[in-house]
């Protein structure tokens, strides 16, 4: 259930009639490691909305995992198939989407991500990146000699991407997710009033 102010900020963001506020939908983007997947829980929890993580919905929808997808197709073939559920998820409504790491790279997800839902870019510096992935198999681009050069090369490439994106730019760094949540609801509801 909505709180009431979450639900009036709503209301005055529909009246300009743009999906991207109309829908309800916020969407994270950012480096893997970022924070994107339990914010994007926490998020929605506190703002009954539905969560959405967009690699999940991929490997629900192959029936593999994601290391398994970058083995046998490559990261070309994986990022088709983002691009084809991103596609897809980005039609609903009320929801808070995790994107993958990547999910900017390509063009036409960066359009459909900016039109149809409040973008939030979850920033965090290279360093507290790697603390948190760098004992994570399950990040096919980071099972490499160096991970740490590997993550500030990726970083260098992609944010400027998730900047030109982002609506609400917000930095994940060593504050509790609880404290971080509720900047972020400031900062969306913020957001959408200058949009009225």
């Amino acid at each position: 259930m909505q709180n009431s102010q979450e639900n009036s900020v709503q209301e005055s963001c529909r009246r300009d009639g743009n999906r991207k506020c109309r829908s309800g939908n916020l969407i994270l983007v950012g480096m893997m490691g970022s924070g994107k997947t339990t914010m994007g829980r926490t998020l929605a929890k506190h703002l009954g909305k539905t969560f959405v993580d967009s690699d999940e919905e991929i490997q629900k929808r192959t029936g593999v995992t994601i290391p398994h997808i970058f083995d046998i197709e490559g990261e070309a073939g994986f990022r088709q198939r983002e691009t084809a559920v991103i596609s897809d998820l980005v039609g609903g409504e009320n929801m808070v989407l995790a994107t993958g790491g990547g999910a900017v790279l390509a063009e036409q997800n960066r359009a459909v991500l900016q039109q149809n839902g409040i973008v939030i870019y979850l920033k965090a510096n290279v360093h507290d990146l790697w603390l948190r992935t760098r004992h994570d198999r399950n990040r096919p681009l980071l099972q490499t000699g160096d991970p740490y050069a590997k993550l500030t090369d990726l970083f260098q490439q992609r944010d400027p991407l998730y900047r030109e994106v982002a609506d609400i730019v917000i930095q994940s760094g060593k504050q509790s997710v609880h404290s971080l949540m509720l900047q972020l609801v400031g900062e969306i509801e913020t957001y959408r009033e200058t949009r009225q």
